[in-house]
Order: C-alpha cells, then structure tokens, then sequence
C-alpha cells in the first residue's frame, strides 16, 4: 500500500480550521496532518456512503472485532467487550473523567500539556494542579517530589498524555509503572490518553508501554483513552474509546455523560474499522515518512535558527520548539507577524516562551515554512 505523502492537495477553503481559521496565515498549527487517508478507510466510507441511509448508529461487529484484534496484536492485550467504551473523542472523555471523578475537587497533570488537559477542570468546577515536566537521563520525564509536594486531599485524577504532546516523549515503562503506584497510593484515577501510540519513530528503542499493560494490581485505578483519528487522519470523524477494566469506575465514567454528548456519527466507526483492519502497512510507511520530516527539521534548525533549539521528539507529527533564545515577548506573535505562519503558543500548553510547529505535511511544504521562520529570527 502506497501513501503518496509528497502529494500536495489544497485545504484552504474546506471548511477546516487548520487553513480556514486564520486563512491569511501559512498553517502549522492544529495536529491534523495534510496527508489523504488510508486507501482502505475510503473505500470503507464509500460503501458506507452508497448504502444512502444514515440513521442512528451503534457499534457494528466488525469494528468491535477490527478493536479486539489492534488490542491483541499491537497492545499485547485481551480485552472482553464489556470493558470498551465507545466515544465520539478523546477531549471528551478527559472531561468525563473528571465529572465522574473530581466534582469540586483537584485534578494533576504536568505541563507542556495538550491544551485541553489544562481546561477540562472547568467543567466540573474543579482545580487544576500543574507539575512541569523536568529534564532528566531520559529526556522529558516526571518531577516526582514536585508531584508528591503538591498532592491535596481532595486530588482526585491524574491526567496522563503518552506519548506526550507537545514533547515527544515516550514513557518507559518503569515511569508508567512508577505514576500508577503513585496515583494508586494517592487513590487517584490515573487517565492515560494514548492517542498517538502509533506514531513512535523507533519501536525497539523506545516502545509504547500502555497503561493497559500495567500489572493487575493497578487496574482499578486506570481510564485508558485510545483512537485511530490520529495515526489514520481521521479526526474529524470522531471515534474513539475507553477501556475501563473496573467496572465501578466504568459505571461511574459512563453515567458522567449524562445526555452532554452527541451520538457517534454512522461513518467513523466504519472508518474505524477500516483503519485498524487495514491500515497497518500504510501506518508503517507513514511512521517512516514522519521520521524524515524530523530529521530535516531538527537539522535545519540546529543549522539555520541559531535562537532556536528543538529535540528529536520520539513520537507524533509535532515538534516542540524552545524560542526563548528570540528574546520576544510571545515568538508565536513574532511569526505571524514577520513570517506569516501560524504556529501554536507555548503558552497555551503552559510553557510560554516555546512553540510546537506541526510536521504531518509534505516534505516540501514543510521546508517552505521552515523557510520563513528562519527569514522571520
């Protein structure tokens, strides 16, 4: 299966909000990727489509068999289906999480973080407690006498992003197993949004641990999130899931919904299908494009953005750049205005003074945008 990844294909004035949202503006913003989906998950939406009818929908054997076998063959685990629940995303399952389980109370995550991990404690009325991530042998890791200091009685959840957006990192599996007895002696949930699991550059050197492989003994304590919309391209489609192994946990988590969200639109569980049915080897191909666009992209700026410093992230599409050599106020200000490009604040992942700069494009519009920011320092 080939994806042809170079292929250019115009966006702007498709109703997205990568290009549509500041059209002005050249995008490398939004983590969706500029690449056509799998060959098989559109031949899937399009028999789907020709069928005409587009009522209400559930999941459909096929899609929950295509989830069993991606658990047993890419996460090493057997799940029973009574464990899966279905979403129509990840965001909103990280505000589930903490409705069900920290009305009013404390939620913990360590920051940069994913945008929505630092606002999902306003829907409950709850309060956010933010750890930095520090430096360590490993690259990115936890600052754990940080996370003990601040530990309340009334924290509640620990909101988990691996591998991490904006850093990259992946989290061996003594860190994970470390913050789930951590959480477990704080009597926290620990909720472990994994949704770009399936875009690590090296799986021998540094594999995706899961939260789902954690020993039996901290299950009762653990939401897994999970979701092809990232790996796949199919965001906007939005399906996903939990696996909720406890099952007074999973009837907590579930009755949080109440009647919040709308129902999984008809064909993303099709494509859902498709994509973990048939999708792996455009995955593999991919996973290698990407790993050549980092590798241009750190190399260009250790050579041409002198101010700049940028780490080789283990996995995703997103690097995340230290623009605080710029000495400016807000550099993803400065590359609007000089450059043209709109990138994503570090601000808003909680670390200002960075930018993450998102490289799921072709090669060639990758290095024009690198371009412009290297004209803009």
């Amino acid at each position: 299966m080939s994806g042809n990844f170079d292929h250019r294909i115009e966006r702007k004035g498709t109703g997205c909000i990568k290009y549509d949202r500041r059209p002005e503006l050249d995008p490398f913003w939004v983590a969706d990727m500029d690449f056509v989906s799998a060959p098989p998950i559109l031949e899937a939406l399009h028999r789907r489509v020709d069928h005409g009818v587009f009522g209400y929908a559930q999941p459909h054997d096929g899609l929950n068999e295509a989830v069993f076998a991606y658990l047993r063959e890419r996460r090493g685990v057997e799940i029973p289906l009574e464990h899966i629940v279905h979403l129509g995303g990840l965001v909103p399952a990280l505000s589930l999480a903490v409705r069900a389980f920290c009305n009013g109370g404390a939620v913990m995550t360590c920051t940069p973080v994913y945008p929505p991990f630092v606002g999902v404690h306003q829907d409950s009325g709850s309060r956010l407690i933010t750890i930095d991530h520090v430096m360590t042998d490993l690259g990115w890791g936890f600052d754990w006498d940080a996370m003990e200091r601040a530990v309340t009685p009334d924290l509640r959840v620990f909101l988990l992003c691996n591998p991490q957006n904006p850093l990259g990192r992946v989290f061996t599996r003594g860190e994970i197993e470390r913050l789930a007895e951590f959480c477990e002696r704080h009597d926290l949930v620990m909720v472990s949004d994994e949704i770009h699991c399936d875009l690590i550059f090296d799986e021998m050197a540094t594999p995706h641990v899961s939260a789902l492989n954690l020993p039996e003994k901290f299950r009762s304590h653990v939401i897994t999130l999970l979701s092809p919309s990232k790996t796949w391209n199919i965001a906007g489609l939005g399906y996903a899931f939990a696996v909720v192994p406890d099952d007074s946990l999973r009837r907590r988590f579930s009755a949080a919904r109440g009647h919040t969200l709308a129902e999984i639109n008809a064909l993303s569980y099709y494509a859902a299908e498709a994509a973990y049915r048939h999708g792996e080897s455009w995955r593999v191909e991919l996973v290698e494009y990407l790993r050549g666009n980092r590798d241009a992209l750190v190399d260009f700026i250790a050579r041409r953005c002198p101010t700049l410093k940028v780490a080789a992230g283990e996995a995703t599409y997103l690097a995340w750049i230290d623009a605080r050599g710029m000495q400016v106020e807000n550099p993803a200000k400065h590359f609007e205005e000089k450059a043209g490009l709109f990138l994503s604040d570090g601000a808003f992942f909680g670390w200002p003074g960075f930018v993450r700069f998102n490289f799921g494009c072709p090669r060639e519009r990758m290095m024009e945008g690198l371009e412009k920011m290297a004209k803009a320092l």
